[in-house]
């Protein structure tokens, strides 16, 4: 999830499922990158509610592997430790992601896998944070663990940002709202520089439109849920309210499906990378 202000949760589990569990549903491919074995331990950053851990943690229960997920937000680590309640192999910890390299107990090289999907897109939104996070990740890993992970690609939900940056700029202005979006779109070239530079070797690297159909809360649901950081710099409840409206009304009708329900353009970017 994304990275927030200190003292402030911008997630709730139950709009995540009504409005964002496509995203774990459609994690396929990374996961299979990942290539889970029984005895692997598993750094998990930014795993939200748990919907994959769970999964993981039946294939890590016929060995000795383990598991520990990091999530900034609290009400998410919540319902990942309620999910995972029965299981043994499983710790959660409140952590925003760019406070890694400053945890002593995750810089051990200690990890034989780091996976990561749909996290880092927040994660890494401030430039001050990208270097130090990839060395931290780097860290934490055994010699020749490998890092996993997928996030939002250039060209990402491009529909969705450019609908609520114009109808957050008509109320706050252009600098306030490119300032307050929480998101960080790069192309495969960025992504296998800094894996390089923080000493890993790339091992697969790849960008994927994948058009994705809107969950049950519609366009609206998804503006509401992962727009509501940018929306914040409206702070005029009512005004808001008419910002949200604004971009909802322009991308019912330019994501509109013809046979019923609405498609957002997903791009995703993917990495496996192996510690030198």
């Amino acid at each position: 999830m994304a990275s927030q202000k200190e003292g402030k949760d911008n997630w709730d589990s139950g709009e995540y499922q009504h409005s964002g569990s496509f995203v774990p549903k459609l994690a396929g491919k990374v996961v299979e990158w990942l290539d889970l074995q029984k005895d692997d331990v598993v750094l998990d950053i930014g795993c939200g509610d748990g919907i994959l851990d769970l999964e993981f943690s039946k294939i890590l229960a016929h060995g000795s592997g383990s598991l520990h997920g990091i999530d900034s937000s609290a009400a998410m680590i919540r319902a990942a430790q309620e999910l995972c309640k029965n299981t043994n192999n499983t710790t959660f910890e409140v952590l925003d992601a760019t406070n890694i390299p400053s945890n002593p107990t995750l810089q051990q090289a200690s990890f034989t896998k780091v996976f990561s999907n749909a996290a880092l897109h927040w994660v890494l939104r401030c430039p001050a944070t990208r270097a130090p996070f990839f060395a931290a990740v780097h860290a934490a890993l055994r010699p020749g663990g490998t890092f996993a992970l997928e996030m939002g690609g250039l060209g990402n939900v491009a529909e969705m940002r450019a609908a609520l940056l114009l109808s957050v700029s008509r109320r706050v202005g252009h600098d306030r709202a490119v300032a307050a979006q929480p998101w960080f779109f790069p192309d495969e070239a960025w992504l296998s520089g800094q894996l390089r530079e923080a000493g890993f070797r790339v091992d697969l690297v790849e960008r994927e439109w994948r058009p994705t159909t809107a969950d049950k809360g519609g366009v609206e649901g998804w503006v509401r849920l992962f727009g509501r950081q940018i929306l914040e710099a409206v702070e005029d409840e009512a005004e808001r309210e008419e910002a949200i409206r604004e971009a909802v009304e322009a991308l019912r009708e330019v994501c509109r499906m013809p046979g019923g329900g609405e498609m957002i353009s997903y791009v995703r970017l993917r990495a496996l990378a192996t510690k030198l």
